[in-house]
Formats: structure tokens, C-alpha cells, sequence
């Protein structure tokens, strides 16, 4: 058993004692969450196409969200506990384009596809689920929390872009006792992707294919905190370290500021990520990224920087941004494989724009309808560019180098939340995106998503 499992078990038996306590019944809430998530992926034949990848990829499927979230007990120290379940059910793999690949001799095949998880033979599973349970305990306005964690932090943020939601399993302990100071810090040991049914330990870029010299850590360790300075202005500070992979510092500064009719926002990033333990000379531990000549992997050397103003009047959004990748190793992040998300300005439907060298600006503009008499429809589109990307990439078993490559992305975002009547809070979703690029070993792609939504209040 581990560390995590038997605090867990432990905080889960002194909170059965008491769970008859005033508060914890009372300040109970339960919610289920309906996704109904259809994807459709083409792959267009840019580049040069890597052998059995397939042209289209295509998966639908219904999701199930169940949320608990209890009151605390009382007295002094407060118990609780949280709990999500989570079933995801396929209505269609696309005739086998579910974009898994099969197990072979030399390969352990794919996370799973698009959405579901699948068979050794590369099939779609024809449903998953899983629970998470979270033990909590409450002093004052400090919180601690064991088991099932949905951190959304600059060093670490789960991902919600499919189905269901990437969980991790660990412990964290967030703290209000200073005015206007947020500090947080955790350990994490465990992920579970968001098209699996089972935690796995952590891993980046370039170590985590299924092979046999595919590497894993079971300890990523951050901290940090948010400093209101100003109603109008937060700092940031956080740090994470994933044991024999990389180590990760990050400030960040946000402003808002009244400006005539409309408010201006500016969201400053700044991440310094740095190799640590085995990543510094083992070359199974290596992430990826260009380290001159034709070497596609090396020790994680990055410097990120990005600024993102945007400014908001009447319904309307307006938005510029630029953003600097630089050193040998493309952004490191925790990455699995299988979906993950990076606390980025530039993290967009397909592309992250974060390779070595990489420098992007992007153009932002949205509009909420409530302005005009029809609340709950919402629009947006955002363009990226990224130029001065240096790769090497290998394809067919040969080493192919780009200097200077280049990628865009247009996001395009339809949504429609019903405001009242019987089907209140019903939401529908279209995000379509198209994605264009020169480098080496990919292809262009284009994708829809369709997604309805409800949430039904239980407690």
C-alpha cells in the first residue's frame, strides 16, 4: 500500500466516527454531470506521413460525472470527504478510426484513442469508469486534502478536454490564513488519463512511449502561492519538481485595469525549467527537442516567457499576445501521452506552440450575444503563428531536420448555454479548429468537436 492509499484509509476512519456531526450532512452537495462529446480529426498529408497513421480519427461517446462534495465535521479540526465517479460510455469508434494503436512485440501500443481506452488489439472498449475518494480536513482556513486531486495550478493542471477529466492521485494542503496570500503545496504520485479507467505513474515528453525504455516517476513535489497586492493586481510564485525529470520555477503577474468604457487585462508568464536527477545523463529519462545536428532528445533546458493583454468592453473581447520558447528542450510539462494540459497562453485545441526556439504571437476576439438581447450565446476566434522553430524529428527511421519551421492555428468557438425554462443550464458546444505547419514528421490537421452538457443538482 502507499504513502497516499493509507493516509487516505486512515483519514476515511476517523471520518466515519464522526460523520453523523453537524455540518458535514448539512453543507453536503452532489451534482451529475452529462457530457455528450463527439470528435472528428482530420489528418491531411503535410509532411511526411508516418507509417499506419491514420487519415481520420473519430469518436463519440456519453460521459457521466458524478460529484460529492461533503461539509466538515465539527470542532477545532473539520473531516470530510469528496468523492467522483465517472463513466464514460462509447456510442461509436468511427468504424476503427479511433486513432489507437495495437500491442506488438516491440511496442505496448497506445494509451488508448481519442476518447476511450482500447483492447491490446488497438479496438475502443466499449465503456470505463472509475472512483476517486478524497479524505479532507479543515483548520481555520487552512485545508488539507488525500486521495483523488483536480489541481489547476501553473505547474500542474488537469485536463478536462475530452469525455471525462484527467484526475491525479496525491496530497495537497491550501492556506487562506494571511489576507490576500493563497499558499498551496502537494505531492503527487499518480495520474489517470482522461481516456482511462487506471492511475499510472508521471512521465514527460519523450521518455513516456510504451517501450521498453519508456520512463516514469512516482514523486512530483510543488509549491507556491498568489499575493493579492491590489483589488487589481496578483502575483505569482510556484515551483515543481518531478523526481529525476526536471525542475520547474514560475512567476507570474496579472493586472486589470480600467481603461475608459472597458477593462484591460495583462497576464505576464514566466517559466524556468531545468533537467534534474537521471534526465541530466540518461538518455531514457531525455525529453524531446533540438540539440543541434540531426539529436532529437537531450536533458530539459527551456525558458518560456509569453504576454497576453486583453481588453474587454460591451460584450466584446479584444486580444494580442506574444510568447518565447527558448533553449535546447521544448516547455516540459506532466505528460503522459494520453491528454495533458500546460498552465500556457498558447495551450490550444491541437497545437501548444512550445517547441525549442519557438516564438508565437496570437490575436484573440470574442463577443457574449448577452449585449444584444440573447443571453447564453457566446462566440470567439483565436489565431496563433509560431515561427523560428528548430526540430528534428525521426520518420520511417530517419532523422529529418527543420531550422526555422513554422505552425498557425485557428480556434473558432461556438456556445450556447439555455438560461431558463425547463432545460436551464443545457449547454451546447461547437469548437472547430485548423491547424497548418512545416515540421518535420507532422501532418496537418483539422477537427471538430461537438458537445452537449448538462448539470442535474442531486443535494
Amino acid at each position: 500500500m502507499n504513502k497516499s492509499t493509507l493516509a487516505l484509509t486512515v483519514a476515511l476512519g476517523v471520518l466515519a466516527q464522526q460523520a453523523s456531526a453537524a455540518g458535514f450532512i448539512e453543507d453536503s452537495k452532489a451534482t451529475l454531470g452529462l457530457r455528450n462529446f463527439y470528435i472528428n480529426t482530420d489528418n491531411r498529408d503535410s509532411g511526411t506521413k508516418a507509417a499506419g497513421a491514420q487519415n481520420k480519427q473519430e469518436e463519440w461517446g456519453q460521459g457521466f460525472q458524478l460529484n460529492f462534495t461533503s461539509g466538515y465535521t465539527q470542532g477545532t479540526v473539520g473531516f470530510g470527504v469528496d468523492a467522483i465517479g465517472l463513466l464514460g460510455v462509447r456510442l461509436d469508434s468511427g468504424g476503427g478510426t479511433n486513432g489507437a494503436s495495437p500491442k506488438t512485440k516491440t511496442n505496448y501500443g497506445s494509451y488508448g484513442g481519442t476518447v476511450f481506452p482500447s483492447e491490446s488489439n488497438g479496438e475502443a472498449v466499449n465503456e470505463f469508469s472509475s472512483l476517486g475518494l478524497t479524505a479532507k480536513a479543515k483548520v481555520s482556513q487552512t485545508e488539507l486534502k488525500l486521495g483523488t486531486l483536480m489541481p489547476k495550478l501553473p505547474v500542474i493542471s488537469y485536463n478536462d478536454g475530452r469525455l471525462l477529466p484527467q484526475t491525479f492521485q496525491g496530497g495537497q494542503i491550501t492556506s487562506n490564513e494571511i489576507k490576500d496570500l493563497t499558499l498551496v503545496g502537494g505531492q503527487i504520485e499518480h495520474v489517470k488519463g482522461r481516456n482511462s479507467s487506471n492511475n499510472e505513474e508521471l512521465s514527460i515528453a519523450g521518455a513516456n512511449g510504451r517501450t521498453a525504455s519508456g520512463r516514469d516517476s512516482n514523486k512530483f513535489i510543488y509549491g507556491g502561492g498568489d499575493y493579492k497586492i491590489t483589488k487589481d493586481l496578483t502575483a505569482q510564485y510556484y515551483y515543481g519538481n518531478l523526481d529525476d525529470f526536471y525542475k520547474q520555477h514560475f512567476l507570474g503577474l496579472v493586472h486589470n485595469w480600467s481603461i475608459g468604457p472597458g477593462v484591460l487585462k495583462s497576464d505576464f508568464r514566466y517559466f524556468n525549467s531545468r533537467d534534474d536527477g537521471a534526465n541530466g545523463h540518461d538518455k531514457n529519462y531525455f525529453t524531446s527537442g533540438y540539440y543541434g545536428g540531426t539529436t532529437t532528445k537531450g536533458k530539459v533546458d527551456n525558458n518560456l516567457y509569453s504576454g497576453l493583454f486583453l481588453y474587454s468592453v460591451s460584450g466584446h473581447t479584444f486580444g494580442g499576445g506574444y510568447q518565447v520558447s527558448n533553449g535546447d528542450s521544448d516547455f516540459p510539462w506532466l505528460n503522459q501521452g494520453d491528454g495533458s494540459s500546460a498552465y500556457l497562453t498558447t495551450d490550444m485545441q491541437i497545437s501548444k506552440f512550445a517547441r525549442a526556439g519557438e516564438r508565437t504571437w496570437q490575436a484573440r476576439y470574442s463577443y457574449d450575444f448577452a449585449k444584444v438581447g440573447v443571453p447564453g450565446l457566446t462566440a470567439g476566434v483565436i489565431y496563433l503563428r509560431g515561427d523560428n522553430v528548430d526540430t528534428a524529428a525521426t520518420v520511417n527511421k530517419k532523422t529529418v531536420v527543420g531550422s526555422g519551421t513554422s505552425e498557425w492555428e485557428r480556434d473558432l468557438t461556438v456556445a450556447y448555454v439555455i438560461p431558463e425554462g425547463p432545460l436551464k443550464n443545457l449547454g451546447l458546444t461547437w469548437k472547430n479548429a485548423m491547424w497548418r505547419n512545416d515540421i518535420p514528421g507532422q501532418r496537418d490537421q483539422d477537427e471538430n468537436r461537438l458537445i452537449v452538457s448538462y448539470s442535474i443538482p442531486l443535494l
